[in-house]
């Protein structure tokens, strides 16, 4: 597993003790062989900037949010509008996910500006998985809208910061409908005929094989599943307008929660 992978990478580099390379592999779930390696070398040269004879978690940790998230962009000033925008927006994303039954565990939540987004929620499954259900999706995409309704509850106001959410939502609702057989209305079938490239192991096209009518009900079951997902999001935060301020107003002075600091706040 990615236990033995990060053993191989870490081989003749110098680990501090306090590391477990088991409770990485679990923070890890979803990373391929090359972001295992990209990691621990990235902790490397963190370590080497700050003048430490060895890799410590804080490094490892560090470089985990760069293979997610993107580099740290520390020239990039936000005005405290924004900042407290992407403080509502995370927190919004993290409460959601928090209570509902079938969405990933949240490890972390953060305004610090990486790649091109202005925070991130990292979640962790509990264990690795090869199979979703219909009830995970459905959470998925609850907590996904969970940033864009929390802007809307608390300024009456929406912002481009959903743009990656909500085309994530979309992607994986029209996936629900034409690959998964997942709509109640079309049933168990799969709509457009995938062309692939099987020595790339890659799609490069996919032909229409239903009609416009079809096209229609298709449109209509993705609207339908994003807006539940939606309706989902907005009860919850709603119910639980308390405490997305108070997370709110910690994370825009903290700027990064995680780890126990995190857990006494969900509690």
């Amino acid at each position: 597993g990615r236990a033995a992978i990060l053993k191989v990478h870490t081989e003749g580099k110098p680990l501090d003790e306090t590391v477990n390379l088991e409770v990485l592999a679990k923070e890890t779930a979803g990373f391929s062989g090359a972001d295992l390696a990209n990691l621990v070398n990235e902790g490397a040269i963190l370590a080497a900037r700050r003048d430490k004879k060895s890799i410590g978690i804080e490094e490892l940790e560090e470089s985990i949010d760069r293979v997610i998230a993107g580099p740290e962009r520390k020239s990039r000033r936000i005005s405290p509008k924004e900042k407290e925008i992407t403080s509502y927006h995370e927190s919004g994303h993290a409460l959601v996910a928090r209570l509902l039954p079938n969405a990933d565990p949240v490890h972390k939540i953060s305004i610090v500006a990486r790649g091109m987004t202005l925070g991130h929620t990292r979640q962790l499954p509990a264990e690795d998985r090869y199979l979703l259900t219909f009830s995970q999706f459905k959470d998925i995409l609850a907590t996904l809208m969970g940033g864009h309704t929390a802007e809307e509850i608390i300024f009456n106001e929406i912002t481009t910061g959903s743009q990656n959410d909500i085309e994530h939502a979309t992607k994986l609702a029209r996936k629900m409908v034409t690959d998964y057989g997942m709509s109640e209305k079309l049933g168990p079938r799969t709509f457009g005929h995938k062309e692939e490239l099987v020595f790339l192991g890659r799609e490069i096209s996919e032909q229409r094989d239903y009609s416009d009518k079809v096209a229609e009900q298709i449109d209509d079951e993705v609207h339908i599943i994003i807006q539940q997902a939606y309706e989902t999001a907005k009860r919850i935060l709603i119910e639980n307008k308390p405490k997305l301020i108070q997370m709110a107003e910690r994370l825009i002075t903290e700027e990064t929660i995680e780890g126990k600091g995190l857990e006494a706040l969900f509690n």
